[in-house]
């Protein structure tokens, strides 16, 4: 059975925090809302929980661009090689905020990323999935939910979303609505910074 989980973004609270933690830590996969759109994820460390991630995106989990979501700055270094001053000033101008950082990884990726050179890092600027990943100790995958709706593109309210994955997913946060525009990526890992996706974060960052 699929929990339907309230928690409020202003004061998220800590036994339903808790409730979302005990299911990643038993490898079970969650529907959370962000500063952008809703995502599917779930324990970076479970490689079980990555493998049906990358089931229902019908992709092998070994190609997947899938991007962690961490609580702040803190948590990316321990995935990311050392980053340059120009690089840290300008995350942490944007952090957290609604971008993708694409960033060179380091040798601690979990196992099965071992082979990517880049990972893309995410600190949304929503305090759900933030204090979840805090209490989780470690970053979530982190994959948008798309809708069959090509007019929607991205499902944004949380019951609809509940309706649909139920059966599929562990539980579905309910943060309030959605947006449906995704997250701005740029890629650091170059010399020059390089917007792949203009989304929901300005490029008055750079």
């Amino acid at each position: 059975m699929s929990q339907f989980i309230k928690i409020y973004d202003d004061k998220p609270s800590e036994a339903a925090v808790k409730r979302v933690v005990d299911v990643l830590r038993n490898g079970g996969l969650i529907i959370y809302p962000t500063d952008t759109v809703y995502g599917l994820g779930c324990d970076i460390t479970n490689l079980r929980a990555l493998e049906k991630v990358a089931k229902i995106k019908g992709i092998k989990l070994e190609k997947a661009n899938l991007s962690f979501i961490c609580y702040d700055l803190s948590h990316i270094s321990d995935y990311v090689k050392q980053i340059d001053t120009a690089t840290f000033k300008l995350l942490k101008r944007a952090l957290p905020g609604a971008y993708t950082f694409i960033l060179p990884g380091n040798n601690d990726l979990p196992k099965v990323f071992k082979n990517k050179k880049t990972v893309g890092i995410r600190v949304p600027d929503n305090n759900i999935i933030r204090a979840i990943v805090k209490e989780l100790g470690n970053p979530i995958i982190s994959t948008s939910i798309y809708d069959e709706d090509e007019v929607l593109e991205y499902s944004t309210d949380p019951e609809l979303i509940f309706e649909k994955w139920q059966g599929i997913v562990d539980a579905v946060i309910d943060g309030g609505y959605g947006d449906n525009i995704p997250s701005t990526i740029i890629d650091l890992s170059g010399y020059e910074p390089e917007v792949i996706r203009e989304g929901k974060g300005s490029l008055d960052i750079l």
